[in-house]
């Protein structure tokens, strides 16, 4: 068993909570042991060094498949592509790929198409918010329009099957097509208990499984897949993507909360303005007093904000707890993703995933 992640330091948000720390368990004791600062930048640049040829031919495919005689789509497209981001769920798969020892090429489509699923459901989720930025540069539909953003994003659907079918293997397909389904039925969900005071908990982690750790899952799961290795190590780092995802979203949402941009990469407190139903949110609304209720039904139930509310609203989180608890979950749930790693082969790439993994929930810090 890998030994329990420490503790550090996630830094509130200087609007509303100046002076709050929060504390949040981050980095793992071998870390600790070589007096090593936990640094999610620096472990996503170790994965990044460690696939980087890979990632290059990744970005490579990617280019190829946005191209198209419709002017827009390569503008529109490669205006989400160099936003940037992290490409972390296509180091998932190159990762998870050469991990278990894989050495051909597939591995490269199927990342290629993981990222181009991701970037399809980005231009979706903008519109569905109505966001106007993201990695700190105007979103898609505020530039070229909602249904421009709609109908590149299926483009962009669309060249990542092809090439799921490239790769022929049809375990593999079954399992993108699959995530692909259910990260849909996640974007549904969440718009069913947008503005829902009533959501539970539960109902949040069904939201997040299904938007979020679908696709690290199967991110990760495919990169066995094709290695060929046995069905237990494939359901462990399922497992391990699934686990990764969920406190990757919890931070998110704590972030909302309790962040700075540059670390959350869109506008703090987006989902308050937009009334979702996070973990910071069903935390502070399930302990709020009476007396509270009724700011809660009119800033998120009805939708109607005022100045002074998201600083209320961060106020009443921070006494009652809310982000503290959900800081908890997240560490939880990486826990058992680099649980899920003791069914991998020990050598540079599980340090690697390991160290990305415990570094993911200091975010912010």
């Amino acid at each position: 068993m890998t030994p329990p992640l420490a503790t550090t330091k996630l830094q509130a948000n200087a609007r509303s909570q100046e002076g709050v720390i929060v504390g949040l368990a981050a980095t793992a004791s071998e870390m600790i042991a070589t007096k090593r600062e936990p640094d999610f930048i620096s472990a996503v640049n170790r994965l990044r060094d460690l696939t980087n040829d890979d990632l290059e031919a990744v970005n490579s495919e990617i280019l190829g498949r946005m191209q198209s005689p419709v002017s827009m789509i390569p503008e529109l497209a490669g205006h989400l592509i160099k936003a940037g981001g992290k490409r972390l769920r296509p180091m998932l798969t190159l990762a998870s790929a050469r991990l278990f020892g894989y050495s051909a090429s597939d591995h490269i489509k199927l990342a290629a198409a993981v990222e181009l699923i991701h970037g399809a459901t980005l231009l979706h989720d903008d519109v569905v918010d109505d966001s106007a930025l993201r990695r700190g540069a105007s979103t898609a539909n505020i530039i070229w329009g909602n249904k421009e953003s709609v109908l590149v994003g299926d483009f962009i659907f669309s060249r990542a099957f092809e090439l799921m079918v490239e790769a022929k293997d049809l375990r593999v397909l079954k399992v993108l097509s699959h995530a692909s389904s259910v990260i849909a039925e996640g974007e549904v969900l969440q718009l069913t208990t947008q503005k829902n005071v009533a959501a539970t908990f539960e109902t949040y982690l069904n939201v997040v499984h299904a938007k979020t750790a679908a696709l690290f899952a199967a991110a990760s799961e495919v990169g066995v897949l094709i290695a060929g290795r046995t069905e237990k190590e494939e359901a462990a780092m399922h497992r391990f993507g699934d686990n990764f995802g969920v406190a990757y979203q919890l931070i998110d949402d704590a972030l909302d909360y309790a962040g700075f941009e540059n670390a959350l990469g869109k506008t703090v407190g987006d989902d308050f303005r937009e009334g979702k139903m996070t973990a910071p949110v069903v935390f502070a609304i399930a302990a709020a007093r009476d007396e509270e209720k009724p700011f809660w039904n009119r800033v998120i139930g009805e939708g109607q904000q005022k100045d002074g509310d998201f600083e209320q609203a961060c106020e009443l989180m921070v006494r009652d707890g809310a982000i503290t608890k959900t800081l908890e979950c997240a560490q939880e749930y990486a826990q058992k993703a680099v649980d899920a790693l003791d069914e991998a082969p020990k050598n540079e790439f599980s340090d690697a995933l390991q160290e990305l993994v415990v570094t993911s929930t200091a975010r912010g810090a």
